[in-house]
């Protein structure tokens, strides 16, 4: 369907493809919701979560001060498993939506953006729980003393671990964020140059709204890959504008031919 086609289309035809796509979004978020109920269910998800922070513990337990507590935690990893699974079904009902209304060469970058993101989200999660989890776990209990003695829940520690990795998954989606907005028009290499130094305050920002915790490290553990995938993007940036200038040039070209 060309653009024109599209913009002809009735404003409830809008509305009525609008509704199914958020019903099968909604569907497959579902439905991986049930998928991660059933893994986490099947598995020992105490255990796999507790890695990072058991060497800390020195023999002890995790404890938990309400019955719920146990429920509330496989609620939120089915959840966050679905969202997961759901990301590519979530991702292509959006494109489906809007590729009426995009040319030829903004619909031929959708499908690598959506694999591309899908994939950073993972290796974010996963860097996060194996490297930078352990490390800011380290840090913060490393602060000891004789006098005090950690008696750590098992609901506050798993929030902490939950929101901290989705929020690295969120961050390294930056790159595709930016790769997508240069490549469409809407921002330009010399516009993120010129941006660095809010760029730093709005990265320390965003990871304070990201961070589960008060605490400094986390913080900073957070804001630092931030603020480095930034400046990959606007490295990114910078092929992606050559590239699309290239192309204008050669269409005016053929355009006067």
């Amino acid at each position: 369907m060309s653009a024109n086609a599209n913009a002809e289309m009735p404003f409830l035809d809008h509305l009525e493809e609008l509704r199914w796509r958020l019903i099968w979004s909604l569907g497959a978020l579902a439905i991986g919701f049930g998928i991660g109920w059933w893994l986490l269910s099947s598995t020992d998800i105490f255990r796999l979560l507790e890695e990072p922070i058991a060497p800390y513990l020195h023999g002890k337990r995790l404890v938990y001060t309400h019955p719920a507590d146990t429920f509330r935690i496989l609620m939120s990893g089915a959840l966050a498993v679905g969202m997961v699974l759901a990301l590519p079904v979530i991702a292509y009902q959006t494109w489906a939506f809007l590729s009426p209304a995009l040319h030829k060469h903004e619909k031929r970058i959708v499908i690598p953006v959506l694999f591309a993101g899908t994939g950073l989200f993972v290796c974010g999660v996963a860097l996060c729980f194996k490297v930078i989890l352990p490390l800011t776990l380290r840090v913060l209990l490393g602060i000891q003393s004789d006098y005090i003695e950690p008696m750590i829940t098992v609901q506050e520690y798993f929030d902490f671990a939950i929101t901290f990795c989705l929020g690295m998954g969120a961050v390294f989606e930056l790159p595709i964020v930016i790769i997508a907005l240069t490549a469409l028009g809407v921002v330009t290499p010399a516009f993120l140059s010129r941006f660095r130094r809010h760029a730093i305050v709005l990265c320390l920002v965003g990871a304070a709204f990201i961070t589960p915790g008060a605490d400094p490290f986390s913080l900073f553990a957070l804001a630092v890959p931030l603020y480095l995938l930034y400046e990959v993007s606007v490295a990114a940036s910078y092929i992606i504008h050559r590239r699309r200038l290239r192309r204008q040039a050669a269409d005016r070209i053929g355009a006067l031919a």
